[in-house]
């Protein structure tokens, strides 16, 4: 997953669709009788007074768009025939001290004062922007979930400098439940996180250090940046149908890299200096990303020294995390997502760390959603093998739900459980 691009919020950042005359819709949550809704947020990716859609089922749009299935009318919107009517959430603003930086969320419920309802709070990617008016929030509230989203330190309305130290991280996230806890005292039950992308790091290391009731992760890793890294390459290597002597070559720049991340660009010239060794003349070398060691490959070493860290190692992140001590230690039940052909964060090493878990008797579930990429996108693939995203998977969103509400069974679009009952 990118470090300094999140993607728990991509919604908000896709293009815009060419204009249609459907542009006369407000902002809200929209429900059938059915349980089914959809969700509409301004964003500034859909040119006013365009909104982006969401419905349950994960297909996304905006109202500009041509074909928009649903039509917008006074206080209402109307999909095949049907009116669905606005969901009317209480939504309360917060601010809050975390390690002495001043926070800021809101908690949105869902009508009524059920005890018994579940609490969440999202813990982030590695975005910059404000979940806060997002559609994550609103569709989590709308299947019946008290929902805080705040915004990270360093964005929005918080206060800080943007970082992604995990360590930190975890400790405004426990600060965010205990202020949630708080403001809905006597309106919920079980509380817990959920966390996205990066937020897999991040929530099961809070859910350690404050008291949760459970921990839902969506396409996360348990690995470190650096093994990401390196999952990546060796990924983009098989993609490319190249054999295992390319897929140990980029293993060893990883581990060039690895070192150079480490010692803070001080020591693995040498190494680096031999990797590249071998993968010059390789016509392959050049289209290498990972998350770093391609772009550090492609520098000279008077260059690293120079602006290596500043380039790279400017934001605290852990490099060498150990993400399955975290998980060691975590006794809430915990949800795993996984996306099947997820680019970002492979998930072979994460796959078999959690059955691992699941198999010396933690509480863990594990589903994977075949054929979707990282953010539980479903995609299409261009003759170049470039991937463009369509919708969420179908059945996601509801799986998040219906097991933080603790009912989950049945299927769940095309999810394949991993672990047994």
């Amino acid at each position: 997953m990118k470090h300094l691009i999140g993607t728990l919020f991509l919604l908000a950042t896709l293009p815009a669709a060419p204009a249609f005359a459907q542009t006369a819709c407000a902002p809200g949550t929209y429900a059938a009788p059915d349980g089914d809704f959809v969700v509409l947020v301004k964003s500034p990716a859909v040119a006013a007074p365009g909104l982006r859609y969401m419905f349950r089922d994960g297909r996304r749009g905006a109202t500009t768009d041509a074909g928009v299935p649903l039509t917008c009318g006074t206080g209402d919107v109307a999909i095949g025939g049907k009116r669905w009517a606005p969901i009317a959430f209480r939504e309360t603003p917060a601010t809050f001290d975390s390690v002495g930086t001043k926070m800021t969320g809101v908690l949105i419920e869902p009508p009524g004062n059920d005890a018994k309802r579940p609490l969440v709070v999202m813990v982030h990617g590695s975005e910059r922007t404000s979940p806060i008016g997002g559609i994550y929030g609103y569709a989590m509230a709308a299947q019946g979930i008290s929902v805080f989203v705040y915004d990270k330190r360093g964005t929005g309305g918080s206060e800080g400098e943007y970082t992604q130290n995990f360590e930190l991280l975890a400790e405004d996230a426990a600060s965010a439940l205990g202020q949630a806890r708080g403001m809905a005292a006597g309106r919920y039950g079980r509380a817990g996180f959920f966390g996205g992308s990066q937020g897999g790091w991040v929530a099961p290391l809070a859910a350690t250090r404050t008291k949760a009731d459970f921990v839902a992760i969506g396409f996360g890793l348990v690995a470190s940046p650096i093994e990401e890294d390196r999952e990546q390459m060796v990924s983009e290597v098989r993609a490319a149908g190249l054999g295992r002597d390319a897929e140990a070559l980029v293993g060893r720049l990883s581990d060039a890299t690895g070192k150079l991340l480490l010692s803070g660009f001080a020591d693995g010239y040498t190494e680096l200096d031999a990797a590249r060794a071998e993968m010059a003349g390789q016509p392959w070398a050049a289209k290498i990303a990972g998350e770093h060691s391609g772009a550090i490959a492609r520098m000279s070493n008077d260059e690293l020294r120079r602006v290596g860290r500043a380039r790279f190692d400017n934001l605290e992140l852990i490099w060498n995390y150990d993400a399955f001590a975290a998980l060691k230690k975590l006794d809430a039940p915990l949800l795993w997502v996984l996306a099947g052909e997820d680019r970002e964060a492979p998930i072979e090493t994460t796959r078999g760390a959690l059955l691992g878990l699941a198999k010396a008797g933690k509480p863990v579930d594990v589903y994977l959603f075949p054929q979707t990429d990282h953010g539980m996108w479903e995609f299409t693939t261009d003759a170049s093998g470039e991937r463009q995203v369509t919708r969420i998977t179908d059945g996601y969103l509801k799986l998040l739900a219906d097991w933080i509400k603790r009912d989950a069974r049945g299927a769940y679009g095309r999810a394949e459980r991993l672990t047994p009952r």
